[in-house]
């Protein structure tokens, strides 16, 4: 063993032993790490940065700006409409969610398919009031396991055809990996389902909390248009819209007459403004769902909504500007182009038409304002703004764009004619040209810790394999396996290539591993095919850690995890699928 090997092997123990601790933030670990292999010199001084290049960071990052995108072209909420009901039983969401999850990541890229379902998750932990942490894991589990079962699904598929090709003239086709790795999936789904979730550690992300939760709800006025499929209906249709999005219809207002208590048999005509009570992400998912607008003053806002507008909270002093006053006096609409959305008076009813209603020292107002002059608009107004906690407002007109672009970016990275990266950063332009994800918010919805953890540790993977380390544990593994059944064989190669993808990314751990399988069926005089199966499946089968897989990095921050979280639930899925998948390769690729 070298030098360069020793100390690679004891500066990864180093780091996986500080992850696990936890003292320490996964970021700064990984960053100290590789400023140290700089240092000792293992790591190239031009490759120190080269992570922060790399396809699978940059595909992280891209991937949380078009989730972001997605939320606010108001995709998100027509999933979580017709898919997932937040009253369900955690175990049942987990389930539903982890099928369609598989079931897509089969079809799609398995990275694609985290990024459409993740917000759509994150949005139902937040109506069901529980942390995001307890369904984000299962989630990524899920679309790793379904991406084992086609070749598109995952790259180490398309990695393992391609050495097929080289070795026997011929790769595996689109369906050859759903016997094992379908077998595998559908194992690994059932314990995520029924078990692996309860085995997370509950913890707060701060995703799906909300700080200011106690606040009352607002008090709150929107118009039906003409154009809107509601006039003429009953207003019970609209409370069944209203109360999915947990928003609770006091009455409306036509004609300028109050018709709060109104029987639920009441036709809607264009123009009525509907009085709700509603916190501020239940009144816009509201909006969204039943096409309805801001009110009359609106207009004021309308051109810039494109440019980004922004929902803001703010606290009434007694020497504000507006109390004692109307927004309607004090031209808040014509003067700072600044809709009042709603008014929250200490659980207090409001009687008064919003823009007409006095506004009382210690009232918190809900704000629509244009995003670049939100802060001018507070102080004008002498109010202060509470914490912020990521309102937004949809952009629902713009739902099936966004879609679209998305669509087309997978459908495009799937059968090849655009690297994954490059389509997703053209989904990027597109939500920002077409104004559907505000450019001043780009970078705001980037986990950066997670990206410095995996731009840290990609340079220290790659020295690990140039310096020889990989090789190194090949020959031992061939040198163990000498003498063993064809079956105990594989399961040591299923073993060690997992635990190498926990290591390295997934891709560079087929690439070194898939030379190896080979080899070691030509030693044992048998069809390479199981042995290249072997490795197909386990070197996506990175449960342990957050680096092994890009889901899994994907969901660290959002999810609340520590570095030590992933273990509890991946470890006996490692075991299930190696118990599971052995056996199925022994039935459908004889040796």
């Amino acid at each position: 063993m070298s030098n360069d090997q020793i100390l690679l092997f004891t500066l990864f123990g180093a780091v996986f032993g500080l992850l696990l601790w936890g003292r320490f933030r996964y970021d700064l670990v990984a960053f100290s790490a590789l400023m140290a292999g700089v240092v000792l010199g293992v790591v190239p001084v031009d490759d120190a940065f080269s992570g922060f290049g790399h396809p699978a960071t940059l595909v992280v990052a891209l991937v949380l700006i078009v989730s972001a995108g997605l939320v606010r072209s108001g995709a998100v909420f027509l999933i979580t409409r017709t898919l997932v009901d937040s009253t369900r039983r955690l175990g049942g969401h987990i389930a539903i969610m982890g099928s369609v999850g598989g079931i897509l990541s089969a079809f799609m890229n398995n990275v694609a398919a985290l990024a459409l379902l993740m917000p759509v998750d994150i949005a139902t932990a937040r109506k069901a009031g529980r942390s995001p942490g307890l369904s984000l894991m299962p989630l990524s589990f899920a679309t790793i396991l379904g991406g084992m079962a086609t070749l598109i699904g995952t790259p180490p598929n398309i990695i393992i055809a391609s050495f097929r090709n080289d070795a026997l003239g011929e790769p595996f086709s689109m369906f050859d990996f759903a016997p094992v790795g379908g077998t595998a999936a559908i194992a690994g789904l059932a314990f995520v389902a029924l078990i692996g979730w309860r085995l997370i550690p509950k913890r707060d992300s701060g995703v799906g909390g909300d700080p200011l939760s106690d606040l009352s709800p607002y008090i709150s006025e929107l118009t039906l248009p003409e154009e809107n499929s509601l006039v003429g209906k009953r207003l019970q249709d609209m409370m069944e819209i209203a109360e999915k999005s947990d928003v609770a219809i006091m009455g409306l207002i036509r004609d300028g007459k109050r018709r709060f208590g109104t029987g639920r048999n009441l036709e809607l005509r264009a123009g009525d403004v509907l009085v709700m009570e509603a916190a501020p992400d239940a009144l816009d998912e509201f909006r969204a769902a039943a096409k309805l607008d801001f009110m009359p003053e609106g207009h004021a806002i309308g051109e810039v909504v494109g440019e980004g507008v922004r929902l803001t909270e703010v606290l009434i002093p007694p020497d504000s500007r507006l109390a004692g006053r109307s927004a309607q006096a004090i031209g808040l609409s014509w003067r700072k182009r600044t809709v009042l959305m709603g008014i929250a008076r200490r659980g207090k009813h409001v009687r008064k038409r919003l823009r007409q209603a006095v506004i009382e020292p210690g009232d918190i107002l809900l704000l629509l304002t244009p995003t670049d002059t939100t802060e001018d608009v507070i102080d004008w107004i002498g109010g202060l703004a509470l914490a912020d906690r990521g309102l937004a407002v949809t952009q629902d007109s713009k739902t099936w764009l966004a879609i679209g672009f998305f669509g087309a970016a997978v459908l495009a990275a799937s059968v090849g004619l655009l690297y994954l990266p490059i389509a997703l950063g053209l989904v990027v332009i597109g939500y920002v040209l077409a104004r559907i994800l505000p450019l001043t918010e780009v970078y705001t919805h980037i986990e950066w810790p997670v990206v410095v953890l995996l731009g840290s540790m990609i340079p220290l993977g790659a020295a690990l394999e140039s310096s020889g380390g990989t090789e190194l544990i090949a020959g031992a593994l061939v040198g163990l396996t000498q003498g063993l059944p064809a079956w105990a064989v594989l399961t040591v190669l299923m073993v060690v290539t997992m635990t190498l993808s926990d290591v390295l990314n997934n891709t560079a751990t087929t690439i070194v591993a898939a030379p190896v399988g080979i080899q070691m069926a030509a030693a044992l005089d048998k069809n390479p095919d199981p042995f290249l199966m072997a490795v197909a499946v386990a070197a996506s089968a990175a449960f342990l850690t957050p680096i092994g897989h890009k889901n899994n990095t994907l969901v660290l921050g959002p999810g609340g995890y520590s570095f030590g979280d992933y273990w509890r639930m991946g470890l006996p899925l490692e075991v299930i699928v190696v118990a599971v998948s052995v056996p199925a390769i022994l039935v459908f690729w004889p040796l």
